[in-house]
């Protein structure tokens, strides 16, 4: 009887070491545990953020994206090419897959091509912004749309925290470099800016601005999925706010990205097309 008592037990023990490491093998995926991260100094996340940024001459990438403002959503497909510091190409396409909308961007101008009534329109950052209610430029345009750090704006003084296990990088007085100020109307601005870095990789992954003689941020973006191209770290999802009167929503998805090809940025208004202010 004790033999038959010591074999159920064996089979017992053994039958209990299966379920449990069933239990195991059957659990979803557990995500390891991120260790907390030591704190760092703002000079030198500044220059790893610097260093991570991507680094190109022509950017060209494919893109799903959906639009919404004052509570209308629209989805379209698009495609962005940029030469770096110069011109931000864009054109758009509804669900039919025919070009409706074409944008060519430069550093002082604003140009675009409807094809679905016909119409043009070309204006100065001044008439945009007041439209908007923002101030947003070229530079912080392209940053934006990047993921990468203001080009053309003074280091500042950077605070350096740890917010949400990431790094956190904040200035309250970024200056306008003046010898980038083309436009002797422009006045020289400051912003509030936040940054947000992974603490592995130190990729931006959250970014907002504001004017700072204005609570309300204007500008705030979130970055995700990011993809190694050619060896750099390039974020496929972005997400995009603009808080203004009329708030604007913009996420879109990236997908078949080139960097450092040579690209052609094609504009031309046809014969016929009425001019929109």
């Amino acid at each position: 009887m004790g033999k038959n008592n010591r074999r159920r037990n064996g089979y017992l023990t053994g039958l209990a070491a299966l379920i449990v490491l069933l239990s195991f093998a059957c659990s979803p995926a557990r995500k390891a545990i991120k260790a907390p991260i030591k704190e760092e100094g703002a000079d030198y996340l500044f220059k790893k953020l610097k260093e991570h940024e991507l680094k190109y001459t022509y950017f060209m990438g494919k893109f799903s994206a959906e639009y919404k403002n004052q509570k209308k959503t629209t989805s379209f497909n698009g495609q962005i090419r940029i030469k770096k510091d110069s011109v931000i190409w864009l054109s758009l396409t509804p669900g039919l897959g025919i070009e409706a909308v074409r944008l060519i961007i430069t550093q002082d101008s604003v140009k675009m091509i409807n094809k679905l009534n016909d119409t043009y329109y070309i204006e100065d950052y001044e008439a945009v912004n007041h439209f908007l209610k923002t101030n947003i430029d070229f530079d912080i345009l392209q940053a934006y749309l990047l993921g990468n750090d203001l080009q053309f704006y003074e280091e500042g003084k950077f605070r350096a925290t740890i917010d949400r296990n990431s790094y956190k990088l904040s200035t309250a007085d970024r200056m306008k470099l003046k010898k980038y100020v083309r436009n002797s109307r422009e006045s020289v601005r400051a912003f509030i800016q936040n940054i947000w870095l992974d603490s592995e990789t130190f990729k931006i992954t959250e970014a907002d601005v504001t004017e700072i003689s204005n609570e309300m941020i204007k500008l705030e973006a979130s970055y995700g999925d990011f993809e190694n191209i050619e060896g750099q770290l390039f974020p496929k999802i972005l997400d995009v706010t603009i808080w203004a009167d009329n708030t604007i929503k913009v996420k879109a998805d990236f997908s078949k990205i080139n960097v450092d090809v040579p690209l052609q940025f094609p504009f031309r208004i046809p014969s016929g097309y009425t001019r929109l202010k």
